[in-house]
Formats: C-alpha cells, structure tokens, sequence
C-alpha cells in the first residue's frame, strides 16, 4: 500500500485529491496538510511513501521545502503538484529533489500513474518539459538561483517587496536586493518588463 501525505492549502483541492487516490486500491492517504511548515512537521513524525505537495503554500514552500522534506526523509518520494509552467518549474523541483511534477489541470489517470511511478522509484514529467530539459540553449531565467525565482515569481504575480519578504522570511532590503539581481541577469529594466518577459516564456 502507497502510503500519501496531501500537502495543499487549499481544503477543496485536498479534498479532491484524497477522492481520487481513494478510488485506486494500492493507495491511501494518511495525512494532510496545509502549510509548509505542518507539512515538515508531519513529515518528522509520520512514514509516508509519497508526498503530493502543492508549490504555493503558506510558510515554507517551494524550493526551500521540497529540499528541508529531502534532508528530513532522503527516501521520501515528492511528486509536486502546480499551476506554474511546467517546463522550467519542474527542472527547478527535480534538482531540488522531488520525483515528478505533474500540472493540476492534468487527468485523475494521469495523477493516478504519476504516484505509481514515483512511488515504484521512477520519474515523472512531461513530454514536454523532459524535452525542455534535454534542450540545448539555455533562457536567461534559467541562469537565476531558486531563491531569484520564487522572488520573480512573486513579483510577477503582483506582491511588493513587503509581502514577498513576509512570505519568504527575507528583510525587505534582501528582497530588493533579489529584484536588482534579476533584473540585471534579465537584462530587464522594469517590474512591467519583467512581467512581459514571464509571460512570453511562459513562467507564469
């Protein structure tokens, strides 16, 4: 039996996701949770052989949290589960130590398959974004550190300096500090700019 821990915010999509792993028979979900910081917490505590982890919670997320869960349980599997675009965000999880990333608006099926896969020691990613990763040219975001990109992310999806220092646990001034940095490495002169530039290579 697959043992899963659902670790998203957002109680309506938890509740999905536990519908459709409870209609497969070789695996069940075990814990939930909402926030990075109980999905840690759960992680020390429990067993669990995989963990479907949303890339946008509150508290400790992302990057920062696939890899704290890696340090925590080395043998843990993570299939990540996001909105964001697959082709560069799943390079970025996979480094960081996750198993699979799968889109949300992907097929009950397919979210079926992807657990068994990563669960049975595999890999999970798109055609697509596996293409991307064999890929030859790199795109200038691609040179930026994981912490520069959940900043462009969140800058990208509207957040001041303030929020996203809140969210990140960073000094406002460590926060502009980022911007600056990406800004330069894009070549970019402005947060509209750097909005366009998600939005032509799909980042958000």
């Amino acid at each position: 039996m697959i043992r899963i821990l659902i670790a998203e915010d957002h109680k309506i999509v938890r509740d999905g996701l536990r519908r459709i792993v409870a209609a497969a028979p070789d695996m069940e979900v075990t814990a939930e949770a909402a926030d990075g910081d109980s999905t840690l917490a759960q992680v020390k505590a429990g067993d669990f052989d995989v963990v479907m982890l949303d890339m946008s919670m509150p508290g400790l997320a992302g990057m920062d949290l696939i890899k704290r869960l890696k340090i925590e349980k080395p043998a843990l599997r993570i299939l990540v589960l996001s909105m964001h675009g697959e082709h560069q965000y799943a390079a970025r999880a996979l480094k960081a130590g996750a198993s699979g990333y799968l889109n949300k608006d992907s097929a009950a099926e397919a979210l079926i398959g992807a657990i068994r896969k990563v669960a049975g020691g595999g890999v999970h990613i798109s055609e697509a974004a596996a293409a991307s990763l064999l890929g030859g040219g790199k795109a200038p975001h691609e040179a930026l550190s994981d912490r520069e990109f959940e900043v462009l992310r969140l800058l990208v999806e509207g957040l001041g300096p303030t929020d996203i220092g809140d969210k990140l646990h960073l000094s406002v001034k460590t926060v502009s500090t980022h911007k600056a940095r990406i800004l330069d490495k894009l070549g970019l002169g402005s947060t509209a700019e750097l909005v366009r530039y998600a939005l032509d290579h799909k980042l958000v």
